[in-house]
């Protein structure tokens, strides 16, 4: 690569000579989205190395002093990855912000979060937050830093077709991450640039140990929400909850048919799918079906109780056509590790019907559902429920047991 500056030991780490702050660039000026962690680290540098007029900005999303949760503080919000955010800007010369939307963040994601538990759906706060919160700020920033784009650090790319922007899979499918991006509009794709479109992590990894950052390029992944530190979402809710134990325990643990198995200790303490945890033996594995707030009520029922063809999606976003087209046939992925099922999906007003082809397990509200075309995300929304359109599960659906939680 170009402009390549020497590389000097300092304290055992290989560090670039810091360059001067750059000015005015032909390409022009882009806002990296920087959180001390490799991805955006690399995504800053491969912009620098292209010629961009680069700004970098770590947002304070959570102050992890007042969680309450027994991790030690790692995450995207840590000092040490604020620092180490800083240090690539300083070592590369480009100028470095650190943001505060505390306030924005914990109004929005961490009050949906505790809402959606209490309503006896599964949320995905990260999906939330990169439509409502980080790209609102990072435009909001990007205007005030004068910036013609943004870039974040994830494996995605952008295409264009029919005047539209929209979201498909990274080169990397291993690291692929279309599907959190469903809920941007396109004022948001329109600006945004996504790097490490075309590279995987090993590559990632190397380019950042080439440049001289060997820590960094060993770096580790956080896979926990930034809020939720030590991975005990049922320890955060009690936390943000004043007599959340002493409002649901005690409810009943019923069988699909309304039978009453059992005693549990609240409904918000459980989740689709959920097989370990539930604190009684039942002679046989049980898992948590359904879920039902109004009367304090988790259904118990076996793995082929799980299995759904059927279900309605809300919140819609429609990224590649400005429409779903009506009857389309898609690949619907109900989870972020989800590999997707083949479906139809049908217009109902502001929702979508969508009919699997084959039974789907696990289907959770709450949880985001996205639809593509190949590769090319064609939108999403969020779960509202499940349904059973008459075809039961497979005898080899059966033998599939849904990962324990």
């Amino acid at each position: 690569m170009n402009g390549l500056k020497a590389v000097i030991q300092v304290e055992n780490k290989r560090i670039r000579t810091p360059e001067p702050i750059q000015k005015m660039s032909k390409k022009g000026k882009v806002l990296v989205a920087m959180s001390g962690g490799i991805d955006s680290t690399v995504t800053a540098m491969l912009l620098h190395e292209q010629g961009y007029e680069v700004v970098g900005i770590t947002m304070k999303t959570w102050d992890y002093a007042n969680s309450g949760g027994n991790k030690k503080e790692t995450g995207c919000c840590s000092l040490d990855s604020i620092n180490d955010a800083r240090m690539v800007a300083v070592n590369m010369g480009f100028h470095h912000f650190i943001v505060d939307i505390r306030d924005e963040f914990g109004d929005y994601v961490i009050d949906d979060f505790v809402n959606e538990y209490m309503a006896g759906r599964t949320p995905n706060p990260c999906v939330l937050c990169n439509t409502h919160i980080k790209w609102s700020s990072l435009l909001k920033r990007a205007d005030m830093l004068d910036c013609e784009f943004i870039a974040t650090g994830h494996y995605a790319k952008i295409k264009e077709a029919n005047g539209r922007k929209f979201v498909t899979k990274a080169k990397d499918e291993r690291k692929d991450q279309s599907y959190v991006l469903w809920g941007l509009s396109q004022e948001c794709l329109n600006r945004s640039m996504f790097p490490l479109a075309d590279i995987t992590k090993p590559e990632a990894r190397k380019l950042a140990f080439d440049w001289g950052y060997t820590d960094l390029s060993k770096k580790g992944e956080s896979y926990e929400i930034c809020f939720v530190p030590d991975n005990d979402y049922r320890g955060f809710l009690k936390r943000r909850v004043d007599g959340l134990e002493e409002l649901v325990a005690g409810g009943d643990f019923v069988s699909p048919d309304g039978t009453v198995l059992g005693k549990h200790n609240g409904y918000p303490f459980y989740t689709i799918g959920q097989r370990k945890g539930l604190g009684m033996a039942f002679g046989e594995p049980m898992y948590v079906t359904e879920i039902r707030p109004e009367t304090n009520t988790v259904v118990l029922g076996r793995v082929e109780d799980l299995f759904r063809n059927g279900m309605t999606v809300g919140q819609i976003n429609s990224m590649k056509y400005e429409k779903i087209p009506e009857g389309l046939e898609a690949v619907t992925q109900i989870r972020y590790n989800d590999p997707g099922s083949l479906s139809i999906l049908k217009n109902n007003n502001d929702q979508i019907e969508v009919e699997f082809l084959s039974n789907v397990k696990g289907v959770a509200p709450g949880q985001s559902a996205v639809f593509y075309e190949g590769d090319d995300v064609i939108g999403g929304g969020v779960i509202f429920g499940s349904k059973r359109l008459g075809n039961a599960a497979t005898e080899e659906q059966k033998m599939v047991n849904l990962p324990t939680v």
